[in-house]
């Protein structure tokens, strides 16, 4: 039920879609509603909610625009529009799928809605195997959430094998899922614990998107995230930065000799980052930005604590040099 409140510009117009009998119709009429109610990306929004509601894809939204769109579509329409502009529920939760690297992806109320800026991981961690990209990495994806990192490295690392753990049974469920899906189910698991408290064993390479976001800043995110993501995967503790401790109190005994680490930060956390990461036997630390500019990953090699410096790459001087 939607409360009875004047319209503004985050609520969405009742009458907005009357009229429209034609797919090109009802698709102006959104995008107009949507920039109006202030949506980000009006004209994206609205024809990815329109060919799920009318059950046809983008190119035969292009080939036949004037086709007729029924009343049941119209109706589906018009609530997908509401979710949109007066919940600010994002068009991947309306949808139940993410696209991520080259994959679809399922996600649910119980995990992250994986972004764009993670994808700088998987690119870094790709820079750092080189071409070491057949051998048979034992991966470990700490966090794990709807299981996208584990399942883009999976899909670009044909040999590897990987585990996912997260502190969610449903986050579990649903990257079990994922991998399922998109045909890992048996180079793969997924188990429940914490940050790798309830794990044993060694691995070759250990990611991780933890939460980073200050819990007093939680209330100040866009009502998409703050209201959509759960606060589970979002908040790091008072200064953000309660995941990466318990990551880096983790890694001696989860990281095999050598073995490389790659993590997602938030913005301005780099430097307290890989202070940890260097007291718990990381090297050749280095970061690499999104597409914002933003020191969005942090990975380097595990030497283990007290053992000789590997190399002395400055953080963020890769970046730099390319």
């Amino acid at each position: 039920m939607f409360p009875d409140r004047p319209l503004s510009a985050g609520a969405f117009a009742p009458d907005a879609l009357r009229g429209c009998s034609t797919r090109a119709e009802a698709l102006a009429a959104l995008r107009a509603e949507f920039t109006r109610a202030e949506i980000d990306s009006p004209a994206l929004d609205a024809r990815l909610l329109l060919c799920a509601a009318g059950g046809f894809g983008g190119a035969d939204l292009a080939r036949e625009p004037d086709a007729a769109l029924d009343a049941a579509a119209l109706e589906r329409l018009r609530d997908m529009a509401q979710r949109r502009t007066l919940g600010r529920e994002p068009v991947s939760r309306i949808l139940g799928s993410r696209g991520f690297w080259s994959l679809s992806l399922a996600i649910s109320p119980a995990v992250l809605d994986p972004r764009p800026e993670t994808e700088t991981l998987i690119e870094a961690v790709l820079a750092m195997i080189g071409s070491r990209r057949d051998e048979p990495w034992r991966m470990l994806d700490l966090g794990a959430g709807s299981g996208a990192i584990l399942c883009a490295l999976l899909a670009e690392l044909p040999n590897a094998s990987g585990l996912a753990l997260d502190r969610s049974e449903a986050a579990a469920r649903i990257a079990r899922a994922n991998l399922v899906q998109c045909g890992f189910g048996d180079r793969a698991s997924v188990v429940v614990g914490s940050w790798g408290d309830s794990l044993a064993g060694r691995f070759d390479l250990i990611v991780a998107n933890p939460p980073y976001v200050c819990g007093d800043a939680i209330e100040s995110l866009p009502a998409e995230v703050r209201d959509h993501d759960p606060r589970l995967a979002l908040d790091g503790g008072e200064d953000g930065l309660d995941a990466y401790r318990a990551i880096a109190r983790a890694l001696p005994a989860l990281a095999a000799p050598a073995a490389l680490f790659a993590l997602e930060l938030g913005a301005g956390q780099a430097a307290a980052v890989a202070g940890m990461l260097h007291e718990a036997g990381g090297d050749a630390l280095a970061t690499r930005q999104d597409l914002s500019g933003v020191e969005r990953v942090i990975h380097g090699a595990f030497v283990g604590k007290g053992s000789p410096i590997i190399s002395a790459t400055p953080l963020g001087e890769r970046e730099k040099r390319s």
